[in-house]
């Protein structure tokens, strides 16, 4: 029968306390963890101007334009200088957790100042500046052109603000896409057109208004279709210190007004032929759609800076036609 008595190698006599066999051991489930962007120095000294994380994962809380607060995922750019030559890095992770801490407010002009603040309140000593960077996309609930319909857009949003010496700057961009009927394609069309109806009834004295009615809408008039094509625009803003919001909803709907060829949401016939109709009214080249920009952007109150580029995705080449305005007032948005 077993007595379960202790064995020579088990007895309390020869159990050994293994902290008092190891007085330079280290605990460390207690002791201060290393710190190496601290305590380390950097290889090579000097000043870096950004220092941080992209593409970091957030969800933002954010107005619809019906007034709606809804959460949507968006993507954070975070930074601080890293002014002191001698310190080895900043500590990134207290960027992160200000960030957020910092998303339960409503997203606007508020909210990205306590986050500035708050980056160079966890680096007081090292930094004097800070940055941040919201990316998402925007929604706006848009009406057809004729038919009683509405559906969701969506449209790229990037929000950027930096505090330097007290001030903060802020910078929106927004991208817009647009239909850009070539006026080149167009007037070629139209000799087309032309030339086959002096074909058709050379000759003839006159003409009844059935007569030409009935040909315009054969087949025969189909001589030539002007091209289109899906096109962008990049609308960069940067606000004065007279604006209090982030004027999103009021850049977009200006600069699609002044294009008046917004592609559509929801479509049905009636809509598609007024749409066709607007791409007759508004033959653009790239040119013209970035002049019709710059009058558009010109036109808000507490803009700084702007830089627009219209982009027109040829149909005809394997290449884009581009045009490019700019303010040209902070230099910041050259061309």
């Amino acid at each position: 029968m077993s007595t379960n008595l202790p064995t020579s190698e088990t007895s309390p006599a020869n159990l050994v306390d293994t902290a008092a066999a190891r007085p330079f051991a280290v605990d460390t489930r207690t002791s201060m963890l290393p710190d190496v962007a601290a305590d380390a120095a950097p290889l090579v000294e000097g000043k870096l101007n950004r220092v941080g994380m992209s593409g970091i994962e957030v969800a933002i809380r954010l107005r619809d334009s019906s007034g709606e607060m809804m959460r949507i995922p968006a993507r954070v750019d975070a930074y601080v200088s890293l002014d002191d030559p001698e310190v080895k890095g900043i500590h990134m992770s207290r960027l992160y957790l200000s960030l957020q801490d910092s998303l339960d407010a409503e997203f606007g002009r508020a909210q990205i100042e306590t986050i500035l603040q708050r980056f160079l309140a966890t680096h007081s000593d090292i930094s004097a500046t800070s940055y941040v960077c919201f990316r998402y996309e925007q929604m706006i609930r848009r009406e057809s052109l004729l038919s009683d319909h509405s559906a969701w857009r969506s449209y790229p949003v990037k929000i950027e603000a930096w505090s330097n010496g007290g001030k903060t700057t802020y910078r929106v961009h927004v991208r817009l896409t647009y239909s850009s009927a070539c006026p080149c394609s167009a007037a070629l069309a139209r000799q087309l057109l032309q030339q086959q109806f002096e074909e058709q009834f050379y000759g003839h004295q006159w003409l009844a208004t059935a007569t030409v009615l009935n040909w315009l809408g054969s087949n025969e008039t189909l001589m030539a279709v002007p091209h289109s094509q899906r096109s962008h625009a990049d609308i960069t803003i940067e606000l004065d210190g007279d604006r209090s919001d982030l004027p999103i909803d009021e850049l977009i709907t200006r600069t699609e007004a002044a294009l008046n060829t917004a592609v559509q949401a929801a479509v049905k016939r009636t809509d598609e032929q007024e749409f066709a109709r607007l791409n007759g009214e508004n033959l653009m080249f790239c040119e013209d759609a970035a002049r019709r920009l710059k009058n558009a952007v010109d036109a808000m109150d507490g803009i700084v800076d702007y830089r627009i580029q219209a982009s027109h995705f040829e149909s005809l080449h394997p290449h884009d036609a581009v045009a490019i305005v700019t303010k040209g007032v902070s230099g910041g948005l050259s061309a």
